[in-house]
């Protein structure tokens, strides 16, 4: 034996000295359950078993007697070193040495051996082990569940306990815990949760209190919540972490005062508080609306129970997203540089409170620290998908192609959420062939793969993109949501859609979604977007008993977008006289825009007296559509008002005033504002700065707003190149806007119609229609106003002919219809060369004569003295428009031309007598501002 431990200790590179030889005798270990207790290892050579090899063994001869004890007991302690570290070749020897030895007859070893091959990744070894043992007890059964379990083999884990089941095994409440472990990370599987829970309660296990509250953590992930305070409430012993399985239930379940009031009875109870229990609470605040003062509280019983501080992390983590949902991310910062030892969730929850407070500057910084500062901790999905989101919605491309650079340099293996998430950024970027380039060679799509696609097509304008690939989903029988609903229906933009959404209704009803909210909203939205005003009122009336502000302001929102405006209004008194629901921030802004854009004063003061009664006068839409309203009702002062009395004025708020200035002549004061603004100037802005100083002449101010564009790159902006057209051409640079018109990168139809109306002003006709025709030779379609500019242009330049034959042509040849402003350009075209007969004979064909188009007659007919038919034009106005002295005053003057004075007093006089007033006419001096 001595000769045996000598070689073992040579192999080991030790001395015979130093082998243990106080082995304690078989005979003296305890069994339990028939299973023999192991004792303490007490030998230090075994930890260096590994370091050697274990041939000396397989030299051993046939075990006797005397040796068969020294063994037995070396080859147990060497299977609980395997547990501990657990290597795949060191478990094969010792199994082999314990197969040699005859241990394996030993359940406790043979337990250990599973549980050693399955901590090192190798599931099926322990499977065969476990196969070919005949006399199995419950502890080996548990055992065996725990490394099917632990190895993510949850199903095999319940196999194995119908199989005990099966074979009449008596099990104990440890087995009933593992098999409602396993349940719980399975989906749908309430039934056999609950039957397992009867199987408890009829063998009287439920006095445990590790099941009792294994059943109600499991119950709590299968949302079945009744269950598990039920549970709870007949438990007899409610420990700690009884209380915070009830309490992280009901988190889980979206039960924030439930959460809550849990934890006040924990506390009440004087059970220890811990950080799993503490931070679900500070989580649980973030659903209130005071969760700045609960959250507070919180954080101070934490500070005095010292949950604060390491290692308690993930108190630490809870409190810095509580205060950035809070809008104090200072607070969260300090916090989350107070961490000493962060984890992977400290960061990631700071980098969405950077990115949920707008400050994405601050986030992609984090992020880079991340990588930088600490190399044991990385990115991991949940980082990258925090920081695409924030490119998403942020449309930061450039940002987004660098995450997607990083995602294939450090994650080689596909990933589909992040795939899916790449998709999202690159749709809401319109850069939607890269989402396409993502989307095609994904082999087993998942259906947010489908639904992402569909609605990045809706979102970039492919409606019919997205309804093809929605009948190929249908085509693959793939089981749809309600995201695919609400994606799809989004396609059906305009009546010739009207089809394909009344099959999509019929379908969303045979899945069920009749009666979801966000379903409903949808459909109505999709009705009122393709013209059917009806059906989205009679779908609004069947669905009164789920209908909310949601649905209403999905009907007002609709007809606001689609010019349905006088609708939206008489929707907004249904809602308010019939059903008493109560508008919000949204319904506002729609209604106050519906009002400005009709000039309807009395609703458009009314709602805004509801939103300073409901105090959302305080919200910047709300103030930045109430000083956009005022400005169309020509009421500056008001629109004013607005804007000295709003808080947190943003860079719309700015834009909304200027342009309110400039629209109605008060280009000084718009420019003066410009000087004094708080923000850095968009492309919106400069553009209607330009139209300030369009309107006031002054090239000066021009100039240096042109400066400005081009040190800030805006003059690749077509918008604004159209602008700065206008701007030069108004101010009499005709040569300055033709450069900046060849040298646009990017020729849109704005900068088109600006050049086709600078050739106007100065008079160019023939080069007006030189720039009109190479439009078309561009294929870039005409509008309304391209032919408003063309048949001025012509007006002024004195081509009647080639005038009156584009507006014979418009509609015909390129598909444009005949408006208000057309008929007055051709009026006055022929007026301008006397041809008044003419011209009279043209308003006499139109079906509807408007005020504009008389009143441009009545002008040329004051010009060329032709009373009689001035007369007849006149009394047409007068019956129309009263109240307007332009018109007696027009006609009074060709009286006058005439030598017909007796008529013009009496003309004058009326307009006395009426209290009517013709506004001045001025002229601009630029004398500086």
């Amino acid at each position: 034996m001595i000769r045996w431990a000598s070689v073992l200790c040579k192999s080991l590179k030790t001395t015979p000295s130093s082998f243990p030889l106080n082995f304690v005798p078989f005979s003296a270990y305890k069994t339990c359950n028939n299973r023999l207790l192991l004792p303490i290892i007490t030998s230090p050579i075994l930890a260096r078993l590994f370091h050697g090899p274990c041939q000396p063994f397989d030299e051993m001869p046939r075990r006797t007697q005397s040796f068969f004890a020294i063994g037995f007991f070396d080859v147990l302690d060497l299977v609980e070193l395997c547990k501990v570290k657990p290597d795949f070749r060191n478990i094969v020897n010792v199994h082999a040495l314990a197969l040699k030895v005859g241990v394996l007859a030993h359940l406790p070893t043979s337990t250990s051996l599973i549980i050693a091959y399955a901590r090192a990744g190798h599931y099926p070894s322990s499977m065969a082990l476990f196969g070919e043992i005949s006399c199995k007890d419950v502890v080996l059964w548990n055992a065996m569940m725990t490394c099917t379990i632990e190895n993510g083999q949850f199903t095999d884990a319940i196999s194995f306990f119908v199989q005990m089941l099966h074979e009449g095994i008596k099990f104990d409440s440890v087995t009933l815990v593992i098999a409602i472990s396993a349940l719980s990370t399975i989906t749908n599987s309430l039934l056999y949760l609950q039957a397992v829970h009867s199987l408890g309660l009829k063998l009287g296990l439920l006095s445990y209190s590790d099941l009792c509250n294994a059943l109600i953590n499991a119950h709590a992930k299968s949302g079945d919540l009744e269950s598990s305070e039920s549970i709870f409430m007949d438990s007899k012993v409610k420990d700690k972490f009884s209380w915070n399985s009830m309490i992280t239930g009901c988190l889980r379940n979206q039960h924030p005062e439930k959460c809550l009031w849990y934890f006040k009875n924990m506390v009440s109870c004087e059970t220890q508080v811990d950080d799993v229990s503490l931070s679900c609470a500070i989580a649980a605040s973030n659903s209130f609306l005071n969760l700045h003062n609960i959250g507070k509280t919180l954080h101070g019983f934490g500070i005095k129970l010292g949950l604060d501080e390491t290692p308690h992390v993930s108190v630490q983590n809870a409190l810095v997203s509580l205060y950035s949902k809070c809008g104090d991310i200072d607070a969260a910062e300090i916090l989350f540089r107070g961490i000493y030892d962060k984890d992977l969730v400290s960061w990631n929850t700071m980098i969405q409170g950077f990115a949920s407070n707008g400050m994405i500057l601050e986030a992609f910084h984090l992020f880079s620290e991340m990588q930088f500062i600490k190399s044991s901790i990385q990115p991991d999905t949940v980082t990258i998908l925090s920081v695409l989101s924030l490119c998403a919605e942020s449309m930061l491309l450039r940002e987004g192609k660098t995450i997607h650079g990083f995602f294939i340099k450090r994650l080689p293996t596909f990933d589909l959420i992040l795939n899916n998430s790449l998709m999202n950024m690159y749709s809401k970027c319109y850069q939607i062939d890269k989402a396409e380039n993502l989307f095609m060679p994904i082999k087993d799509k998942d259906l947010v793969s489908w639904n992402t696609m569909i609605s990045g097509y809706t979102q970039n304008g492919n409606s019919r993109f997205a309804q093809i690939l929605f009948k190929k989903l249908l085509y693959q029988c793939l089981e749809c949501s309600l995201s695919t609903v609400l994606a799809i229906l989004s396609s059906c933009d305009s009546p010739e859609f009207l089809k394909f959404g009344e099959s999509l209704h019929s379908w969303e009803l045979k899945l069920g979604f009749s009666n979801n909210i966000h379903a409903i909203n949808s459909l109505i939205f999709m009705y009122t977007n393709c013209g059917d005003l009806k059906a989205s009122y009679t779908l609004l009336q069947s669905v009164t008993k789920v209908v909310d502000t949601a649905c209403w302001n999905a009907m007002i929102t609709g007809c606001t977008q689609n010019g349905y405006f006088l609708e939206a209004l008489k929707t907004f008194n249904l809602m308010r006289q019939e059903t008493y629901t109560k508008p919000d921030s949204v319904t506002l802004v729609s209604i106050i825009s519906a009002s400005g854009t009709l000039e309807s004063v009395i609703p458009g003061k009314l709602a805004h007296g509801i939103a300073h009664k409901t105090l959302f006068d305080r919200d910047v839409r709300v103030q930045n559509v109430l000083i956009t309203m005022y400005g169309k009702f020509g009421d500056v002062k008001s629109a004013s008002l607005v804007f000295d009395l709003c808080v947190d004025r943003n860079l719309c708020s700015w834009n909304c005033m200027i342009s309110v200035l400039s629209q109605n002549k008060e280009a000084k004061t718009a420019l003066c504002l410009f000087k004094n603004m708080d923000f850095e100037p968009d492309e919106i802005t400069v553009a209607t700065i330009l139209s300030s100083c369009t309107h006031l002449g002054t090239i000066r101010y021009g100039k240096q707003i042109h400066g400005y564009i081009l040190r800030s790159n805006f003059h690749k902006n077509s918008f604004i190149n159209a602008a700065l057209i206008d701007m030069y051409s108004n101010c009499g640079r005709l040569d300055i806007s033709i450069i900046i018109f060849r040298s646009s990168p990017e020729k849109t139809i704005a900068s088109w119609n600006s050049m086709i109306s600078a050739y106007g002003y100065h008079s160019e006709g023939k080069k007006a229609i030189e720039v009109f025709n190479e439009m078309i030779m561009t294929k870039i379609p005409p509008t309304k106003t391209s032919f408003i500019n063309l048949l001025s242009a012509c007006g002024h330049s004195g081509l009647v002919e080639e005038g009156v034959g584009y507006y014979n042509c418009m509609l015909d040849e390129y598909g444009v219809e005949r408006v208000t402003e057309h008929n007055v350009c051709v009026v006055d075209m022929l007026g301008r060369c006397g041809r008044l007969s003419e011209a009279y004979e043209f308003i006499e064909k139109m079906v509807l004569r408007d005020e504009g188009v008389l009143g441009a007659m009545l002008s040329w007919c004051s010009y060329y003295g032709d009373v009689e038919m001035g007369k007849k034009v006149g009394e047409i106005l007068f019956d129309l428009e009263p109240q307007k002295a332009g018109y007696y005053v027009c006609l009074a003057n060709a009286y006058v031309g005439v030598g017909s004075w007796s008529d013009a007093v009496k003309l004058r006089k009326c307009v006395e007598d009426m209290r009517l007033k013709k506004p001045g006419g001025y002229s601009i001096v630029d004398v500086g501002l």
